[in-house]
């Protein structure tokens, strides 16, 4: 079996080195005396298989992650199996094709068995010796996650080689077909009652009512704790051929033979066909009344089914069974223990006006565009909630010149204009590189208006969907209406202006966008003496040179693409119209195919010449974050904090942001682990060469001649019409006149012979 050392030797670089014993003492700053538990004590964390969430199930390296990177008490979880040889296993299924290479080592070896009454077909562990597993190898058995580590030797492992290779702080052993391996003359109650005697057995749970009354007499009294475990409501439980629905309401005899139950989620808080969370049962409250602990299963980062509710933030999802004011359930059984201890030690009993743990912007990314549709009173009403720091516009101008907030000059990207009338106005734009679209200088801010907004759904293509609910909620704003929402805003230090396409606006359509902001910022009393931050965003160093000529305000030069260096050349010309950067998540750490390969010195280069650096797009959706970072929006965000020291993120969903800023483990002078950076380019150092994904180009250098662009042109003039629109009629994406167009030529070739005849 494979040693400590060996699989430690590799996981090190994973995480920079904090003392354990620190950790430890970290614990007791936690507000226990707040928790609903039934003890009163903080929720245990209980790690499934280790850190399944990442590495095979039940492997070394899985186990080994748990230990290191969660809560100083983490619960390891166990499922036994048997092989032939009475040994006791750590396995995930009963099928072990399902999360082994077994089935290529032992082709000939298949069966078919009565499990629970059905007839199932594949790999069993009771027809093989513990020596015969061990060249068969784990694998990843759930195909969203990464395949990559499957090519790395992990041997099955037995509970002992568990307990003395990992040296988990606790035990939790679950036991799930205890009547299939007694039809095959194995005793579990003899193995679990054996076990017990050589290592501490912290918890032992299992689904079935007869083997945990068969060894409850053994567990009166010492240190193991007998958990039942409940399935689907309508399955039937095979020892009492009840349903599990049914023992759920005869709690009291359940307590007869054990101290605790674990449900599935859905138990406690349901869920409702459209994946919005119903009100919660009373279960926790009737289990806590009847001295039973509770504990929820399922948790899970990569759930594309999480409840929109939560925003697709798994800690919102922890803190609501463990921190929603009428009760806690006793313990959280996760596939990512990570997140799972940082909300118990970080984040739980946490208002919105905790004290500030870290100096950082929280600059929203269309306001709250994660939960509403962008740029809407609704989306920003909600970042102002949510604690947002600087509020953001992205201003578009229409065809009577009147600028507005939207997220894209295409209203197709965040309106519903294509079901609309507006939708023949489709047109192709070479010079935005734009097909297909109905553009907001071609339109009226009247006609706009009547647009309805569109939620935008980055990850639809991960069938990821932003609240459904209220896809088209909320009403776009003119940006003097966006200024003045912002200024009432107490809360907000200051706005963020973007302008792009400012050049093609002035010189082909004879709109002067850059000159409508600083007419409205003018007019709402927008300046630094004020009180309030405005900051102007552009990817276009003409755009903040002319606001550098007419104004005060921090100009922040936009890297619209991923870069593996600056030079310090392209640093000073940066300098000479703007005040700082904005950069993308792949600019700080570089990516190949969702694994950081590593990190750049882009932001320590800016930070040494005094430009504070804003990062952009942070998101909650778990497909937003490398593997590197657990699928945790707030292991992210502290990497690029913690390790990189920028100034601000933009995000789509401030209240993640925000709360990050105010977790009170950035105040310990010694942070635990899962506060820690993660060491770049670690995870894929772990995987083997032929199984590593095919290496993509470098990103290119920024250069001097990258960011120098001309000046501004003038605005063109627009001439008149009869209705006073100014903009020339649109180019159909087939290169035709529209049908409006045609008519007219028509008429003026009846029209111009009899002119002339006359």
């Amino acid at each position: 079996m494979w040693k400590l050392q060996s699989v430690l030797g590799l996981l090190s670089v994973l995480l920079l080195c904090f003392s354990a014993a620190l950790v430890a003492a970290q614990r007791s700053r936690t507000r226990e005396s707040r928790w609903q538990t039934l003890s009163g004590d903080a929720p245990l964390v209980i790690a499934r298989g280790g850190f399944s969430g990442l590495f095979p199930d039940s492997s070394i390296y899985a186990y080994a992650l748990a230990v290191q990177t969660s809560l100083p008490n983490l619960h390891v979880w166990c499922d036994v199996q048997l092989t032939k040889d009475r040994a006791g296993i750590c396995f995930p299924d009963i099928r072990l094709e399902n999360a082994s290479d077994i089935d290529n080592l032992y082709g000939n070896r298949q069966s078919t068995y009565l499990v629970n009454g059905v007839s199932t077909q594949g790999w069993f562990s009771v027809d093989f010796n513990l020596e015969e597993l061990g060249p068969v190898n784990m694998k990843q058995r759930i195909y969203s996650r990464a395949p990559y580590f499957d090519g790395t030797p992990m041997q099955i492992l037995t509970v002992e080689d568990v307990v003395t290779q990992t040296k988990p702080p606790q035990l939790w052993l679950n036991v799930a077909h205890d009547m299939f391996f007694s039809q095959h003359n194995l005793s579990m109650r003899t193995f679990v009652l054996s076990v017990s005697r050589r290592v501490i057995v912290n918890y032992v749970s299992s689904p079935e009512v007869g083997f945990l009354r068969s060894i409850v007499s053994r567990f009166r009294t010492g240190p193991t704790k007998l958990v039942f475990q409940f399935l689907r409501p309508d399955d039937v439980e095979p020892s009492t051929n009840q349903t599990y629905g049914s023992l759920l309401r005869n709690l009291t005899f359940i307590k007869t033979f054990a101290t605790g139950i674990l449900v599935p989620k859905y138990y406690i808080w349901p869920v409702d066909s459209s994946q919005y969370l119903q009100n919660h049962t009373s279960l926790v409250l009737d289990a806590h009344a009847a001295g039973l602990e509770v504990f929820a299963s399922d948790f899970v980062n990569d759930d594309a089914a999480l409840p929109y509710d939560y925003s697709y933030d798994p800690l919102a999802e922890y803190l609501n069974f463990i921190d929603n004011g009428n009760f806690s359930v006793d313990g959280v059984l996760s596939d990512f223990p990570i997140t799972a201890s940082e909300t118990v030690e970080c984040f739980s009993h946490m208002g919105k006006n905790e004290t500030v743990q870290a100096n950082l912007l929280v600059i929203s990314s269309e306001g709250a565009s994660g939960d509403y549709p962008g740029c809407t009173d609704v989306a920003y009403n909600k970042a102002v909630s949510d604690g947002v720091d600087i509020l953001d516009c992205p201003v578009q101008i229409t065809n009577d010149g009147i600028p507005f907030c939207l997220g894209s000059i295409n209203l197709r990207d965040r309106t519903n204009v294509a079901q609309t009338d507006f939708g023949n106005r489709a047109t192709n734009n070479p010079d935005l590189n734009i097909e297909n679209g109905v553009f907001a200088y071609n339109l009226t801010w009247a006609q706009i208006q009547t647009l309805r907004p569109a939620i935008f759904n980055p990850f639809s293509k991960f069938s990821l969907f932003r609240n459904p609910r209220a896809r088209n909620d909320g009403k776009l704003m003119h940006l003097s209406d966006f200024l003045a929402l912002a200024n009432n805003a107490s809360s907000v230090s200051g706005v963020l202006i973007s302008i792009e396409n400012a050049a093609y606006l002035a010189e082909k359509q004879g709109l002067g966008v850059t000159d409508a902001v600083l007419d409205a910022l003018s007019k709402s009393g927008y300046n630094n003496q004020r009180g309030k931050k405005v900051m102007i965003k552009s990817s276009d160093s003409a755009v903040l040179s002319k606001f550098k000529s007419s104004s005060n305000y921090e100009l922040v030069y936009l890297v619209d693409e991923d870069i593996r260096d600056i030079l310090n050349s392209t640093i000073l010309e940066i300098k000479k119209f703007a005040s700082s950067l904005v950069v993308s998540k792949g600019s700080v750490f570089p990516i190949d195919a969702a694994f950081v390969t590593g990190e750049t010195s882009v932001v320590p280069k800016l930070r040494a010449f005094n430009l504070p650096v804003y990062v952009q797009f942070f998101r909650n959706e778990f497909v937003s974050q490398p593997w590197d970072f657990f699928s945790d929006a707030y292991v992210e965000i502290n990497n690029h904090v913690s390790a990189m020291g920028i100034n601000g993120v933009i995000t789509d969903f401030p209240a993640t942001a925000a709360k990050y800023k105010r977790n009170r483990c950035l105040g310990y002078i010694d942070r635990p682990l899962y506060m820690a950076p993660v060491q770049p380019g670690g995870l894929i150092s772990l995987i083997p060469n032929q199984f590593l994904p095919p290496a993509e180009a470098p990103y290119p250098v920024l250069r001097e001649n990258d960011v120098t662009e001309p000046p501004l042109p003038p605005v063109m003039e627009r001439p008149p019409t009869q209705n006073g629109s100014t903009a020339t009629g649109p180019t159909p994406p087939n290169g035709q006149p529209p049908p409006f167009a045609s008519a007219l030529l028509s008429c003026i070739a009846i029209l111009l012979p009899a002119i002339v005849l006359c």
